[in-house]
């Protein structure tokens, strides 16, 4: 296809550039607001067009210059070559512009962007595929649209220095591995124990790896390691403890932080320092009372809910995955916490249950998958909560799920702050407060 000129004007969800041509608009990934470029389309839609960029005519005063040698090439991240704070404010405005869009909100009051004080060493959980071929080990991440491994020797900048030490000394491990092809990927997660590890594998024989694991236990310095041969149920422990643990802020009042566990396998934040940060904001949005109850809606191993228990008189949170259940029931009680329950069901049920036993709750809170929680948000008003904390993903389902929710002008959005869980990327994450009018 012909070559075209044009200049980048914003930032899309989803990471890419947005500029035009012929007045049709174009998306340019790895380009950045005010570049001038040389592109060549390489899709026709009928409202718009992709293309990928050929020549950088004119940088924008955004660009800076990328950490990972692997940027451009590896399916990670979008962001590298913007700067931070410009980074920060495109999240802002996408956001904004994505509640009016989708949600037909009126100027809609967003915060600025609570940005990470981390930008890069900040992933505590990864996933790092392996490659064996004729030059090697390949130990790194998809290149971006394919299945082809990018080899990263040194690491990834944007994980944690522990989780970069891991991979080193795996890579060293897995290499002396006969059937080493056999290892299609490892992943690793970073708690204030230490590093646990999960070894695929797709071999003939498990009981050889688990040999060898045990051999270089001491060298390999990790607080746990586990052979995923099957399923996600079917870990196989060769050494160490499987649980990991996290802080979580108490309240925005003070400095007390309670800590919270899950079990290898399970789902957490994979950025500690916004996680709390996360906490605080849910804290605050939430404004819980010694005489109210709590709802906590996709509680996971009661990351949102429990900081808040101390606060409200009654505490129950559902969950869809029973380990993270189990999770939350065992953080109770080592927290000594009293006054919760935790279930394991579906989110939608239960609350149409809840709803048909005129069961009340004051305050719900809401962290739903990337999918939104449409039927939730459909449901959610005939239970009569006057507060609704919404924490999201996904600025669009949330944008979908708000216009449901506050459609029939029972309830508004009074705020909602994006949170920067992912720097480098263009993915969001949202705190959004809703009350009954």
């Amino acid at each position: 296809m012909s070559l075209h000129e044009l200049t980048i004007e914003r930032l899309a969800l989803g990471g890419n550039g947005v500029g035009r041509i012929d007045g049709k608009v174009c998306f340019v990934p790895f380009s950045a607001p005010g570049d001038r470029l040389k592109v060549r389309v390489t899709r026709e839609h009928r409202s718009y067009s992709e293309a990928e960029l050929i020549d950088l005519c004119e940088p924008s005063p955004q660009r800076v210059e990328p950490r990972c040698p692997a940027f451009g090439q590896c399916g990670g991240c979008d962001w590298q070559h913007i700067d931070y704070a410009a980074q920060s404010a495109a999240k802002q405005q996408l956001l904004s512009e994505t509640l009016q869009r989708v949600a037909k909100l009126v100027d809609p009051v967003v915060a600025e962007t609570v940005a990470a004080e981390q930008p890069y060493g900040y992933r505590a959980r990864a996933q790092f595929k392996f490659h064996a071929t004729s030059g090697g080990l390949a130990v790194g991440f998809f290149r971006r649209g394919s299945r082809y491994v990018i080899d990263l020797p040194h690491g990834c900048p944007i994980c944690t220095n522990a989780i970069n030490t891991a991979i080193t000394r795996l890579r060293l491990m897995i290499q002396s591995l006969p059937d080493l092809n056999r290892v299609p990927q490892i992943s690793l997660e970073d708690g204030l124990s230490g590093i646990v590890a999960i070894v695929h594998y797709i071999g003939s024989d498990p009981q050889r790896l688990k040999k060898l694991c045990l051999q270089h236990q001491d060298s390999l310095g990790l607080s746990g390691l586990f052979l995923q041969t099957g399923r996600k149920e079917a870990l196989q422990p060769v050494f160490g403890s499987g649980h990991i643990t996290y802080q979580v802020p108490c309240s925005t009042e003070t400095a007390a932080m309670m800590e919270l566990g899950y079990e290898v396998g399970g789902f957490s934040q994979v950025n500690r320092q916004q996680n709390q940060q996360m906490v605080r904001l849910v804290c605050g949005y939430a404004q819980p009372a010694a005489n109210q109850r709590l709802l906590d809606l996709y509680c996971g191993n009661g990351n949102l809910s429990l900081p808040l228990s101390g606060r409200v008189c009654d505490l129950l949170g559902i969950e869809g995955f029973a380990p993270s259940i189990a999770s939350a029931v065992d953080n109770a009680r080592q927290r000594s916490v009293n006054n919760s329950t935790f279930r394991c069901n579906d989110a939608s049920k239960e609350l149409r249950q809840l709803i048909s036993k005129r069961t009340r709750f004051d305050l719900v809170l809401l962290d739903p998958p990337r999918a939104g929680a449409a039927e939730i948000a459909r449901d959610l008003r005939h239970l009569g909560a006057e507060r609704i904390v919404y924490v999201s993903c996904d600025p669009g389902t949330l944008a979908r799920d708000l216009k449901q929710l506050c459609g029939a002008g029972e309830y508004r959005l009074v705020e909602a702050t994006p949170l920067d869980m992912f720097p480098q990327t263009g993915h969001l994450e949202t705190v959004a407060l809703v009350t009954r009018n």
